[in-house]
């Protein structure tokens, strides 16, 4: 009997040291001294430094190849924080980078790394979107880049990626660098290290990676490379199991189990095209991909997990028809759908489903729950009309007033 996997798929894999656990970061001088570095400089946020024992922990386990430290990066990586960064790693004479932190600071650690080695303004080394729709226009950044290690407070699918987004004053979507150089040399997900993150993060963190786990089961059986089918089947299953002892922690229970399941499940979600799959972009993915871009890049105090999990369940009603077989595969993932029921009702069943899920992790599903001023709609639905990475032919344009309609729905 033949097998229906494609046969034909490209791999790419890139070197990447992971270690975990309890003490995991015991083995970190040995990776630094592995790269010859000599000049470690760490990148953090406030809280890492001044609410917890970490900074001090890694201190004193890199000794005299301590260089430095900067940690006032800020929540989605304001241009500013960077640039300080980059000034103070290089009065430090920084020959390694580690970012301590979760996604906003692994994003600035890659961008810090960029503006070090690059010559040339900030907003010329981004990606360029042009206005009339044409294909982006990534700089080539050739220089050599410092190594990065990332040791890891809160799972981020930014961990092991080569793209990076920027905060800038003056622009209504942020400034995006991509160079594979950047790729860190090394992982840390240490209990310890992890733990430091609180309750409140980790659900926002949880539903952001729940809602991409799911997002992606909408893929077609047989389609995907199979490293990518096995990818997102295994981190689906990872995030599941991971959801209910998260909720047990916000109720004072802490494991550290589940926190690193959501770092393997990035781990290998990010690993998606490497393994030769192709990304999953349906509608109401898109959709909701931009509208929370645009609602965590205007209100900083909402998180991620928040944005996706107050647009998710209005997107599926409203677009989840364009794509009938995607919310079929989805619906059958969360249990709510099996072959011989209603095709139309698969989208459905699956808002509903993920809106109870989210509801039972404490996290809002309407907008309306954000304490945020309904006046902010219509700056949302502008700034989703730009976002090139969820619609790159510009097709949200001709969609405006359903894009609108979905969004005055989910309030």
């Amino acid at each position: 009997m033949g097998s229906s996997r494609p046969h034909d798929f490209r791999i790419t894999t890139y070197p990447c040291r992971v270690y975990s656990g309890k003490d995991a970061l015991g083995n970190l001088p040995a990776e630094v001294k592995r790269h010859r570095a000599k000049r470690a400089f760490i990148i953090c946020g406030r809280s890492v430094s001044r609410k917890t024992d970490l900074i001090e922990r890694m201190r004193a386990l890199l000794g005299e190849a301590f260089a430095g430290l900067y940690d006032e990066m800020g929540k989605d990586t304001p241009m500013p924080d960077v640039l300080a960064a980059r000034d103070g790693a290089r009065a430090a004479g920084a020959d390694l980078l580690i970012a301590v932190g979760a996604g906003s600071v692994v994003q600035g650690t890659r961008i810090v790394a960029i503006l070090l080695a690059e010559k040339g303004d900030p907003e010329e080394l981004c990606t360029q979107y042009p206005e009339d729709g044409r294909a982006a226009i990534s700089p080539k950044l050739m220089a050599p880049k410092l190594p990065i290690i990332n040791v890891l407070t809160a799972a981020t699918s930014a961990q092991n990626r080569g793209g990076s987004p920027m905060k800038a004053d003056g622009h209504d979507h942020r400034l995006e660098y991509f160079d594979p150089k950047t790729r860190p040399v090394a992982l840390f997900w240490d209990s310890d290290a992890l733990l430091t993150a609180p309750a409140s993060m980790m659900r926002s963190t949880a539903a952001a990676i729940y809602w991409r786990a799911v997002m992606n089961m909408g893929y077609a059986p047989g389609s995907a490379a199979p490293m990518a089918d096995m990818n997102r089947r295994q981190v689906f299953e990872l995030v599941t199991q991971a959801l209910p002892a998260l909720q047990d922690a916000a109720e004072g229970t802490v494991d550290v189990a589940p926190r690193i399941d959501l770092c393997i499940a990035t781990f290998l979600n990010n690993r998606e095209v490497d393994d030769g799959g192709g990304r999953v972009r349906h509608w109401p993915g898109r959709v909701v991909y931009a509208y929370a871009a645009a609602l965590f890049n205007l209100h900083e105090e909402v998180g991620q997990g928040e944005a996706n999990a107050v647009f998710n369940g209005s997107a599926l009603r409203h677009f989840g028809s364009r794509e009938p077989e995607a919310m079929c595969n989805m619906a059958a993932a969360l249990g709510v759908w099996k072959p011989g029921d209603p095709v139309a009702e698969a989208p459905l069943r699956a808002a509903d489903e993920m809106e109870r899920r989210f509801a039972a992790m404490g996290m809002p599903t309407r907008i309306s729950q954000l304490n945020i001023p309904r006046s902010s709609l219509a700056v949302i639905l502008e700034n989703s009309m730009k976002n090139f990475n969820s619609d790159p032919k510009r097709e949200f344009l001709r969609e405006q007033p359903l894009m609108q309609k979905a969004l005055e729905a989910a309030w």
